[in-house]
């Protein structure tokens, strides 16, 4: 393949422009993004050009813009890497016929009530739904299924805006919880649906021509109200049996909804009746899963994305690599730190001492000093994190946790009004 390679990539893409020309020396990338996404394009000028416009810029818009930069310079590729502006991504690459995720798939992924519809018809999924205009609405769906339910926004990401409901006097609060935009994503409504007892999982797997190949099945730990995610660990450690029923499961629901290549990383619940979906997503895992996955399976689900948008087929090296002996009892944990006191954020106190303790491998903040912080509500909310390893799940979970459990925040809270005049 010539190295006349020009990849183009919407939304800022992370680190995902210089990976692309690492992989294939001479190849180049365009970026096309939000306005607001500037700040986070690294080495802007390492690429061909980079085009911005405002959020609210119409779909054909963005077209346009893509389309008068492929007139001029022609794109081979394109590629997106988050799930921001993915709805973008498949409308140029639709218009532009560059071979990415369809239209269809990418509305079906973000659009979790769509998606429930398509796999009940395909008989896969049969998990009680339904869109709410109002709390009436609700109301009307906890007298046909009871509680506890999930009340969450239709399209949404970093567990915003989703609430479990375990009375019908918390109705009113989710809906509004869950109206409006989050984390950047363009909010369709509100939707019902029961609540799935059981643990959760996360299955990161990866698509080639229609095919797929589970790459690792990571357990996940939730805030129990706001299912904002408190920690992951990979691999989970489950009898074989399990895995291959949430493999056949979780392939079923990529095969639905017409994922034909990529990374995927599916949310799902492991019931007492076998595995049901959360919601999936083509984009790798976020919270730092592609690293507790490498660090787990050896499988680099990062490069193995900058090389299949290259055109490189990868299927085959990763199931090699899979097929591999890994240290054995190799387990990586992530667990993050949140504060209950509202304000503003002075410091953060422990890092290095955190950093010091057996198995521990990484203590990072993940807000600055300055920044406002609060209550739990999405993941935007968590402050800090700690990675480590273990011998098995539970001492690398315990390692992390131990981590995160030794941070002190300094934060700085203004005085309550007490003027009563």
């Amino acid at each position: 393949m010539s190295s006349s390679e020009h990849v183009l990539i919407v939304g800022a893409g992370r680190d995902f422009p210089a990976r692309i020309r690492e992989a294939r020396p001479g190849a180049r990338t365009t970026v096309i993004c939000q306005l607001d996404s500037i700040a986070k394009i690294r080495r802007p000028g390492d690429n061909a050009r980079v085009l911005c416009l405002r959020g609210d810029a119409p779909d054909q818009e963005w077209i346009d813009l893509a389309a008068a930069a492929h007139a001029r310079d022609p794109f081979t590729r394109i590629g997106t890497f988050g799930e921001r502006d993915q709805d973008r991504y498949a409308a140029i690459s639709d218009a532009l016929g560059l071979g990415g995720h369809t239209v269809e798939t990418v509305t079906l992924v973000h659009d979790k009530h769509a998606m429930r519809a398509r796999l009940r018809e395909a008989g896969i999924d049969t998990t009680a739904c339904a869109r709410a205009a109002d709390p009436d609405e609700l109301r009307a769906f906890v007298e046909a299924y009871g509680t506890p339910c999930v009340v969450k926004p239709i399209s949404s990401a970093g567990s915003a805006g989703v609430t479990k409901v375990t009375h019908e006097d918390g109705l009113d609060e989710a809906f509004e919880r869950a109206l409006g935009d989050h984390l950047g994503l363009t909010n369709t409504g509100v939707m019902i649906e029961e609540f799935l007892e059981g643990p959760q999982f996360s299955v990161e797997a990866f698509s080639e021509a229609g095919e797929h190949v589970l790459v690792a099945v990571t357990r996940k730990y939730s805030d129990p109200r706001t299912f904002v995610e408190l920690g992951h660990v990979c691999p989970a450690s489950l009898p074989q049996d399990d895995v291959s029923m949430i493999e056949a499961y979780v392939f079923s629901v990529l095969d639905a909804l017409a994922v034909g290549f990529g990374p995927t990383h599916t949310e799902i619940v492991l019931t007492p009746k076998g595995p049901r979906l959360i919601e999936t997503h083509v984009r790798m895992g976020g919270d730092m899963i592609p690293t507790l996955t490498l660090e787990a399976t050896g499988v680099d689900t990062d490069d193995c994305t900058a090389r299949q948008t290259l055109g490189e087929p990868v299927l085959p090296g990763i199931r090699a690599r899979l097929a591999e002996p890994v240290a054995e009892g190799r387990s990586s944990a992530i667990w993050f730190a949140s504060v209950e006191a509202c304000g503003t954020l002075e410091e953060i106190l422990g890092l290095e001492r955190a950093r010091a303790l057996p198995g521990v491998t990484q203590v990072d903040g993940m807000v600055a000093p300055g920044a406002r912080v609060g209550a739990l509500e999405s993941s935007l909310s968590r402050v800090a994190y700690a990675r480590a390893l273990g011998p098995n799940e539970e001492e690398a979970v315990k390692a992390a946790r131990d981590a995160v459990k030794g941070l002190e925040f300094r934060i700085r809270a203004a005085a309550r009004d007490t003027d009563t005049v």
